[in-house]
């Protein structure tokens, strides 16, 4: 049987060998999550063996280590970034956002090895720039738009503040007993987000001092000038 030029059947178009490669490039990914969230210095070679493809198919894929990193990191964000959406669809507003709230904090926490593995590829001297999160932030958008128009977020809140306001989890050490800590910092979040905690007119007014108390004594300076001595 003749072949064309990539080698497939005539009138296939490839798509055997099209999907041998999507398989081929599935499982690098697949094996390298696992294995730079275990140890980030994990050499390709390694990925290669555990993924049952030979080094020069990984290099076809991912021609240096960076790329696979960065193609690492833009995959699982764009995965955290979809559940947004799916939860918008499923659940109440409010109760979207908590959900993917505690999926990013997750994802955060375990693959905390990943992180490491971004750093060093983005100050190696073949790195680059990591991809930006723009996913992750126009999901933060999508979830507080809803929200906002819920009646259940504050209005003004962007994903910038919302970033902020999530540092914390950064603080937190994801080789101990994380998640009790993570949900009570989101819910801190959450009850600060919430247009609840900005009722109308209930604000204290501090631009002036209150009226004086007829029956109190008069304040105590703070600074008191010292006790004098009879001569």
């Amino acid at each position: 049987m003749s072949q064309s030029r990539d080698g497939a059947p005539p009138g296939t178009d490839g798509a055997p060998q099209r999907v041998d490669a999507q398989r081929n490039r599935e499982r690098i990914l697949a094996v390298a999550l696992t294995e730079l969230t275990r140890d980030a210095g994990t050499p390709l070679s390694a990925i290669a063996k555990k993924a049952c493809v030979g080094q020069g198919t990984l290099y076809r894929h991912f021609p240096n280590r960076e790329a696979l990193v960065f193609e690492l990191y833009r995959h699982e964000m764009q995965q955290v970034a979809d559940a947004a959406p799916e939860l918008l669809r499923t659940h109440a507003p409010q109760r979207a956002l908590r959900e993917w709230m505690d999926r990013l904090a997750r994802y955060y926490m375990t693959k905390i090895g990943l992180a490491e593995a971004i750093r060093r590829a983005t100050s190696s001297p073949a790195g680059g720039t990591a991809p930006r999160p723009t996913p992750l932030l126009e999901a933060i958008e999508l979830l507080l738009a809803a929200n906002e128009k819920a009646g259940t977020v504050r209005p003004g809140v962007s994903a910038d503040d919302f970033v902020l306001a999530i540092a914390g989890l950064w603080q937190i050490d994801p080789a101990q007993d994380w998640q009790p800590r993570a949900e009570r910092l989101l819910d801190l979040v959450m009850r600060g987000l919430s247009a609840t905690n900005t009722p109308q007119g209930n604000t204290m007014d501090i631009s002036h001092d209150p009226p004086p108390c007829p029956t109190c004594p008069p304040p105590t300076p703070l600074l008191s000038p010292p006790p004098t001595r009879d001569s």
